[in-house]
């Protein structure tokens, strides 16, 4: 972890890589302490409990996701390529966000669970506005979800240089460029 993070951000970050890891039962007050080099009062001077450590995590995770919606608003290429595009990012900030924010919701965190489905509507909304149509901008998010999947797995995107699944991801934004122009939006 970067020497000029703040302590609430150092905690905070042990705090999403044992998640992440290890799974909520293994981010204990103890194994944050010992990951973000901070004695226990240091932790429990930002964060009272693992539920203020949860609620940390969650509010990262709506700060980072309110600016990548932001991003994919106004990216030149549109919402649909940039999710496509964005969606083989693994461990970038949101990335680790969305899954230590998932490792909660698994657990029943109401409000991680909430704001999961918050963004995935948001992105939803996007790419509809976007194509005007609820099928294809499905077909669209899909795409961008299977990407994501693929990237987690062992060996990243792409897979082998001969697999069926292995391409640059050009290849599947001029997929998503055909989807767009079947929609009444696309069109001329």
């Amino acid at each position: 972890m970067p020497a000029q993070t703040s302590t609430r951000d150092r905690v905070l970050s042990a705090y999403e890589e044992l998640l992440i890891n290890e799974g909520p039962r293994g981010a204990t007050l103890d194994a944050v302490t010992a990951l973000a080099g901070v004695s226990k009062g240091g932790l429990l001077y930002h964060f009272k409990n693992k539920e203020a450590l949860a609620a940390g995590v969650v509010e990262r995770l709506k700060e980072l996701a309110a600016a990548d919606l932001e991003q994919m608003r106004t990216d030149p290429e549109g919402p649909s390529r940039y999710l496509v595009r964005t969606s083989v990012y693994v461990g970038s900030p949101l990335d680790r966000a969305l899954i230590a924010a998932v490792r909660l919701a698994q657990c029943s965190d109401p409000a991680a669970s909430d704001l999961l489905q918050q963004i995935h509507r948001d992105w939803f909304d996007l790419v509809f506005h976007e194509v005007g149509d609820r099928a294809i901008a499905r077909a669209i998010m899909l795409l961008g979800d299977g990407l994501y999947y693929n990237e987690g797995l062992p060996g990243g995107w792409p897979q082998q240089e001969n697999s069926p699944t292995s391409g640059p991801v050009e290849e599947l934004l001029e997929i998503v460029d055909r989807l767009k122009a079947l929609t009444p939006a696309g069109r001329p």
